[in-house]
């Protein structure tokens, strides 16, 4: 039979199901369809350690789990498509043919400038399911995002989760709806202009509910291991049917559920000594499985490492992006003042700000203190785009221990004038869900997992939050929400009616989109180069052709400051021009305090915490 994917369960041309299973160890394998432990159908053996079987009387919906050398105990197929009642079940047949697309004429992400939404979809609503989401993604297009980049959504135990220890990863999250209502999910963003790329997990196996290892212990590394729990083996004896495993999953998230693209998780942890790291052929085979789209990958890479952006051919990665967790911390040091932690290497000065933008990693191979050793490696010919910039994200909110976000950390006016460097800068950034409105829900770490597991988690949890020195003393962690309860879970809900009622914040959001997008200067610049003016205030000199195009971003982050004089070129005007105030983020509308009027062609007071923007002005090229 011509299969679609190397396992799983899949229509046959001629009627009923056809399954497929690598379990090299096993010397017998039986299928049990329904529950009927009385008729198993036994499986026959193939090349390479699988097993199959054509049922012709199956079809979708059936239930199905195998039994290995005719033992009582029933396992969950490890390429399951969905798992109605959870990882620990039994598996449900699905014909994915039988969705009807209506997103053909959809040729994926087209432009360098994405606007990136990170989404948990179990708290993106209050119902927490596909369906609900769907039903929110116009509000998104109308904001001016461009691309939903998706937490996990592959099965993992229990009722809650960030979705990160992933067991079955073939099967969307039951919790979230059924393979259908994501596909409808992705439809639906899709009729709104929306790209939709997927979190996956390829650095660990979850701990709970994994059954991998029943069909084979090649599926986990005997040399490496993560700080989640047991490595995937992608590079020792037994790992080709292990990468054809994972591999295919990349492809089959593009092409059965039309994503357009993927975010791959701590990439660094994704271990591989082969001649080609398993990642790179993951977008290698995706690129080639669907020729006619645009797809956009992102890595987590905490080393900085310039080859996860390098070409495959090349020996990189092949990814499109990076998070950049320079700029965040930099950012957030600048916002709030606190250098404990993995924060403490970073001053938030107008140097490490101008430099993040021009430069996009601010350690690219120097000394870096917190860690003890030097910090990644050169990447400055790298596009902007490459960098994937924010202010917050769901590690950083949660990571702050009571899961609050960053405008309940900053002055309102130092956040505007952040937002204004974050969106008109060149790099790509990235909103985590509710921050366009300021969300009064936290993002707290929340995982339902069993007690014993749960004990574990927290004790680990606490462990990496003793970083913070706020987080170390008793009465501090007497305060911690309990991971493992609903509640913890509840409260990180959104409540989209904020919306109206923190209009200011979202007016400053959507604005700035806006003019990211339809200003020509800044939704295409020439070049950006950028000065310091003094410790907490710079400028950016967004250049166009024609030059009388050009733009100024200036930004200052502490009191107010007088300018005499500047001695900085980039603050000249095109010749025979001038600069003309064109927005702020002193609005009233924003929440601010009023604009001031401001002449950069003789001495100026730059207003304490807030972004200017100039248009260069030339009288001839206006006639």
């Amino acid at each position: 039979m011509n299969r679609r994917l190397p396992v799983g369960a899949e229509p046959h041309p001629e009627g009923g199901m056809h399954v497929r299973v690598w379990a090299p160890q096993v010397q017998q394998l039986s299928l049990i369809l329904n529950s009927d432990t009385d008729h198993p159908f036994r499986m026959q053996s193939e090349a390479d350690g699988y097993w199959a079987v054509w049922l012709l009387q199956a079809q979708a919906g059936d239930r199905y789990q195998f039994q290995l050398n005719e033992h009582h105990q029933l396992y969950p197929d490890p390429a399951s498509f969905y798992q109605p009642e959870g990882p620990h079940a039994a598996s449900c047949m699905v014909n994915h043919a039988a969705f009807s697309w209506e997103d053909l004429a959809w040729t994926g992400v087209n432009s360098p400038r994405q606007v990136l939404y990170e989404m948990h979809i179990g708290t993106f609503t209050e119902a927490g399911t596909f369906a609900a989401a769907a039903a929110r993604l116009e509000a998104l297009t109308a904001l001016g995002i461009t691309t939903i980049t998706l937490m996990p959504v592959a099965e993992f135990d229990g009722d809650f989760g960030w979705g990160y220890d992933v067991v079955g990863f073939y099967a969307p999250y039951h919790v979230y709806g059924t393979p259908e209502d994501f596909k409808r999910f992705v439809n639906e963003a899709h009729r709104h202009g929306l790209a939709v790329i997927l979190d996956v997990i390829y650095n660990h196996v979850g701990n709970s509910g994994a059954y991998l290892s029943v069909f084979s212990d090649h599926y986990y590394s005997r040399h490496y291991r993560s700080d989640w729990g047991a490595a995937i083996n992608f590079d020792s004896p037994g790992s080709a049917q292990v990468r054809t495993y994972f591999i295919a999953n990349a492809v089959y998230w593009i092409n059965i559920f039309h994503l357009d693209g993927l975010r791959f998780d701590a990439t660094h942890f994704v271990y591989d000594a082969s001649e080609q790291h398993v990642i790179a052929e993951m977008v290698t085979q995706a690129r080639q499985a669907a020729p006619d789209k645009t797809l956009y990958f992102i890595g987590e890479n905490e080393p900085q490492h310039a080859s996860a952006t390098d070409p495959v051919l090349l020996h990189g990665l092949g990814l499109d992006a990076v998070w950049n967790d320079d700029f965040h911390h930099s950012a957030n040091v600048a916002l709030h003042g606190k250098r404990e932690a993995y924060f403490h290497d970073y001053r938030g000065h107008a140097q490490e700000l101008v430099s993040s933008v021009k430069w996009g990693y601010l350690y690219q191979g120097q000394y870096y203190a917190w860690q003890a050793k030097l910090r990644g490696t050169p990447v400055l010919g790298k596009a902007a785009s490459c960098f994937v910039h924010y202010l917050q994200n769901h590690d950083q909110i949660a990571n702050s221990g009571f899961g609050r976000r960053i405008h309940q950390h900053a002055k309102p006016a130092d956040l505007r004038a952040m937002t204004a460097l974050l969106l008109l800068a060149p790099q790509t950034p990235m909103l985590f869900q509710g921050q366009e409105f300021a969300a009064s829900a936290p993002f707290l770490f929340f995982a339902d997992h069993a007690p014993d597991l749960a004990a574990s988690v927290e004790i680990g949890r606490i462990e990496f939050l003793s970083q913070f020195p706020n987080l170390q003393s008793p009465l501090s962690l007497a305060y911690l929400e309990k991971a493992e309860s609903e509640k913890t879970f509840a409260r990180c809900k959104l409540d989209h009616e904020e919306r109206e009622r923190h209009a200011d914040i979202y007016l400053l959001h959507h604005d700035l989109l806006k003019l990211r997008r339809d200003d020509p200067v800044f939704a295409d610049p020439l070049n950006v180069d950028g000065a310091v003016l003094s410790e907490s205030a710079f400028l950016l000199r967004f250049f166009a052709n024609p030059p009388h195009q050009d733009r100024l971003l200036l930004v200052n982050l502490a009191a107010d400051l007088w300018c005499e004089s500047v001695a900085e070129p980039l603050l000249a005007p095109p010749a025979a021009g001038s600069w003309q105030l064109a927005w702020s983020s002193e609005h009233p509308k924003y929440g601010g305090e009023g604009i001031r009027e401001i002449d950069l062609g003789s001495s100026f007071a730059l207003p304490h915490s807030s972004a200017q923007v100039f248009a260069a002005v030339v009288p001839s090229a206006q006639e």
